[in-house]
C-alpha cells in the first residue's frame, strides 16, 4: 500500500500548471492526503477516478484545508480534533482564525490503522501563533493521536511546520529561533516521538540534504537550500509494515514536494 502526502499550495494552482494529474498518473498512490487545498471540494476538477474524496475545508475560504483521497472505502472518516480536545486545550480565535475551523485535520479509520493528515498552523514569522501552536494545538493533537493509538495503530503525516533536527534544514544556524525552528515547535514534535511515533523517513535513511520545503527567492530549491517539514509518522505498532519512506524531491508544482509511505500487511 502506497501512501502519499503533499502540501500542495492551492489545488486549483497546481490544476492550472497542468502538474496535478500527472503527478496521481505516474505516483498512483492506493491513498493521497493532501494539505493546503485552499479549495471547496466542487471547486477541483481533477482526474479523480477511482478515488473516494473526504475533504476539509476552512470555513475561511481559499485557506488552509487537508483532504484524504482514498481507492480502499475506509471504515469511518472524522474532521477536526475532537471538541472535548479543543475545550480542554482551550481553543480560541486569534486574528488568523479558530485552528479548529480551518480545516486542519482529516482522519480515516481503516482495518488495519487510523491515518491522520494535518497541517499543522505556521507560528509565523513575527511568531504571532507561537503560543497557540505551544500550549494548545500540539498538546491537543499529541492527546488525540494518542487516543487513537489506544485503539489501533496510527499513521500521521502531512505538514507539520517545524524541522525537527538540524539535519533536516539546510541553514540551521541562522534559523535557531525562527518559525519553524524554534524550541517549542521542535519540542512539540519531539513529544510525539517519545510517545513511540517513529519519524519513517529516518528509518530508511540519515544525514542532510533531505528536504520537502523550499522558499520561492533566492533560486532555494534549484540550489537545495530547504526544510523538512512534510512527515509520516507512524505508531510502533505500525512500523514494522514500512517497507519504504520516500521524498519525492522531482514532483513540481508546489513550494512543497510530495512524501510517501509503503506499509505492507
Amino acid at each position: 500500500m502506497l501512501i502519499a502526502s503533499w502540501n500542495v499550495n492551492g489545488i486549483r494552482a497546481v490544476q492550472r500548471k497542468g502538474l496535478f494529474d500527472p503527478f496521481i498518473t505516474t505516483l498512483q498512490p492506493d491513498i493521497l492526503c493532501l494539505q493546503e487545498t485552499k479549495a471547496q471540494q466542487h471547486e477541483v476538477d481533477a482526474n479523480l477516478d477511482g478515488y473516494e474524496q473526504f475533504w476539509h475545508s476552512a470555513s475561511k475560504k481559499g485557506y488552509s484545508g487537508t483532504a484524504i483521497l482514498s481507492k480502499t472505502s475506509p471504515l469511518s472518516v472524522t474532521t477536526g480534533l475532537p471538541k472535548k480536545l479543543a475545550t480542554k486545550h482551550k481553543f480560541a480565535s486569534d486574528p488568523f482564525g479558530n485552528p479548529n475551523d480551518e480545516g486542519r485535520v482529516v482522519t480515516a479509520e481503516f482495518e488495519e490503522f487510523f491515518l491522520v493528515t494535518a497541517y499543522t498552523p505556521n507560528a509565523k514569522g513575527d511568531l504571532g501563533r507561537l503560543g497557540l501552536r505551544h500550549q494548545q494545538w500540539d498538546p491537543a493533537f499529541l492527546a488525540y493521536v494518542k487516543e487513537l493509538n489506544a485503539t489501533k495503530p496510527v499513521a500521521i503525516c502531512g505538514d507539520l511546520n517545524v524541522a525537527h533536527t538540524t539535519d533536516d534544514l539546510s541553514n540551521p544556524k541562522g534559523n535557531v529561533g525562527k518559525a519553524g525552528f524554534t524550541t517549542e515547535e521542535r519540542a512539540g514534535f519531539e513529544a510525539l516521538l517519545n510517545a513511540g511515533f517513529v519519524d519513517s523517513f529516518r528509518v530508511f535513511t540519515q544525514g542532510s540534504g533531505f528536504y520537502t520545503w523550499w522558499s520561492n527567492f533566492n533560486n532555494s530549491r534549484a540550489n537545495n537550500a530547504g526544510w523538512r517539514i512534510d512527515y509520516f509518522l507512524v505508531s510502533a505498532d505500525l512500523a514494522p509494515h514500512l517497507k519504504a519512506a520516500e521524498i519525492h524531491a522531482d514532483y513540481m508544482g508546489s513550494d512543497h514536494c510530495p512524501v510517501s509511505i509503503t506499509l505492507e500487511f
